[in-house]
Parts: structure tokens; sequence; C-alpha cells
């Protein structure tokens, strides 16, 4: 039950945001919007306001805003022209299209900057701390704990982290003599080395070398709210491109595509943050945020990035696609994005079947 209620929570503002884009850009240009709905197919409930009919649809795995004029060849009145999408010149209706998928990315950098500005941001402490001493590692067995501080390493006075790091690395793998502050306690402890392989998040071995397995302390800093809106920032833009780097290697056959999941997947994750407290729930929300607003601007047929190519085609031939060229490449889409969703179900049934 937690999991559906994180999962309605996440993804239903995600969905939401991501129609407004549209919905609003359209408005913008004086296109008619005739309907803006919260999932697909059979309507649930709506009501219909000016112009428009906002309704909530059974299946809630994404949305749709309806514009008028919208479908090429749709018969549009010419005294209605003005209110049509296809009669908007091409910048424009690339813009509306471009509108879902940038909401997306504003709307992460929103829950971020509003994360750091009421949490804070944890920074590596200024002195040479311990933070995290590695389970199994050299470090647990020569008896370092978290909160130590290194006063010196091999008679080596040493007051920041970076010269802790350094020392160790330079030391070849000869034991290393440590002395320590623990409270009030000043304690002496040696430690040997050992060459471990150090790995990026996909799993790519980036760098070999000797190590303790001790790492720096942070501490959480309370931020004003321009700097929690640049790091919002910079943590989006960080997020797009490893969203991005993700999808290569997995065309790289570095990370295997089993580690896609789909909506079973998504509601599992966001009971777990949601259990663990509303700051990693609204921090996950954030990452799904830029997955989506990325993944919609892929040059797929039937996702608004395939939109987008469309018109920037268009714009380059001085003319559209025809109809049918179009309707068979969005064919084409479907058939991809149907398979892609197949292939990422079969990945959390089987997940679950995994125990996961």
């Amino acid at each position: 039950m937690n999991s559906v209620l994180a999962f309605v929570l996440v993804l239903g503002p995600l969905i939401f945001i991501h129609e407004f884009g549209h919905f609003i850009c359209a408005k913008l240009f004086g296109i008619r919007v005739l309907k803006f709905s919260l999932g697909f197919g059979p309507k649930v409930v709506g009501r219909t306001r000016g112009e428009t009919e906002y309704l909530i649809s059974a299946f809630p795995l994404g949305g749709y805003v309806k514009m008028y004029g919208e479908n090429p060849g749709e018969e549009v009145a010419a005294d209605q022209e003005r209110f049509s999408f296809s009669h908007k010149a091409t910048w424009q209706r690339f813009l509306v299209v471009l509108a879902g998928p940038l909401f997306n990315l504003l709307f992460a950098v929103l829950l971020f900057s509003t994360l750091f500005a009421v949490a804070g941001i944890y920074q590596p402490v200024q002195e040479a701390r311990i933070g995290v001493v590695t389970p199994g590692s050299p470090a647990e067995k020569a008896g370092l704990k978290a909160n130590d501080l290194v006063i010196s390493i091999n008679g080596s006075a040493v007051a920041k982290w970076i010269e802790v790091s350094q020392l160790i690395k330079d030391n070849g793998g000869k034991p290393i003599n440590m002395e320590i502050r623990r409270g009030k306690e000043q304690l002496s402890v040696i430690g040997q080395p050992q060459m471990e392989q150090q790995k990026n998040m996909f799993g790519e071995v980036i760098d070999t070398r000797y190590m303790l397995g001790i790492r720096v302390a942070e501490e959480l800093v309370r931020v004003s709210p321009i700097v929690a809106v640049h790091t919002g920032a910079q943590q989006t833009w960080a997020l797009m491109k490893m969203t991005l780097l993700g999808i290569v290697k997995i065309i790289q056959k570095v990370v295997p595509a089993s580690e896609l999941g789909g909506p079973i997947r998504i509601a599992q994750v966001a009971g777990q943050q949601m259990q663990e407290g509303w700051l990693n729930l609204v921090h996950f929300a954030g990452l799904l945020s830029v997955s989506l607003g990325i993944l919609n601007l892929f040059p797929i047929p039937i996702l608004d990035g395939g939109h987008l190519v469309f018109f920037a085609v268009e714009a380059i031939r001085r003319k559209p696609l025809s109809v049918e060229t179009r309707e068979r490449l969005q064919m084409v889409g479907l058939i991809l994005l149907v398979s892609l969703m197949l292939f990422v179900f079969y990945n959390d049934f089987r997940f679950l079947g995994n125990g996961g």
C-alpha cells in the first residue's frame, strides 16, 4: 500500500507538470485546448471549464493535452484557424511540444532547490575527519572508526583530508602509521593498505591504487536561497548527463538491459524512499522528473522528441512531411514504445520473482 501511495504521490505531479507545460504554452500562443487529461483511456471523472475538459482517465501511466487542429489533415474552419495548432508557425508548435519535457527539467530544479534550502547541503568537512570506514577494509582491521580525527601519517602532520588521501596514495602500499584523536584520547594505529579498483557508478574500473577504506566526514551546511537554486540547477544538470550516459552504457552493454525498470520497480523504490523520509521521496521525485524530461526528448516518433524532429525537418524543407509519412513513422514509434514497455514489465516481474 505504501508503494502504491508513494507511486501516486511521485508520478501524479510529474505527469501534471509535463502536461501543464504543453497546456500553458499552447494557451500563450492562442491555441484552443480541448482536453487536459491525467492518464489515458476511458474517462473516470472530468469537468469542463471554458473551452477545456479537465479529466482523470483510467490508466495513470501518462497523460495528454488535446489541442484543436493538432492532427494533420484535421478539418478546421477558416474563421477558426487562429485557434488551430496546425496553423501556428513552426517555431510555435516546436515550443508547445518542447514545453512538456522542459517543465519536467525545471520542476526538478525546483524540487532540488527547495530540498537544499530547507534541509541544507552535505559538504565534506575541512578537517581530516573520517566519516565512513568500509566494512572488512584494512581501516576496520586496524581499528579505525567513524569520527576519528587524523593528526599525522607516518610522522607527517595533516590538517586536511586531501593530505590524508595523498599520503596514503604515495606510500606505495607499505604499512601506514596513523596518529588519530578519538574524543579526548590520542591513539596510534597501523594500517596495511591494499590494492583496490575504483569503479564509477556504471561499474567501470577508472583507477587502481592502494587504499585503506576510509572516506571523509560530511556535514550538513545551511545555505542561502540563491545557493540552493544554483546547487539545484547543478544537480539537475548532473543528473541529465548521467541519464544520457546511462543510456549510452546500456547500448554499449556496459550496463545490462535488465537494469531497466518500469512502473512496478518505480513504485517499489518510491515506497522505500517514503519509508526513509519525505526528503528522500522528494529527491527521488526530482531524479524521476529528470528522467521523464530526458526520455521524452528522444527522437522517437510518438514521443515529444519525435514531434520535435518533424518540426525541425519542416523548418528545413519549408513544408511539413506528408500525412502518410508521419503516420508510418508514428506507427514505427508506437511499436518501439510498446516493445520497450513490454520489456520493462518483463524486467519488473522477473525482479519480483527474484525477491526484489
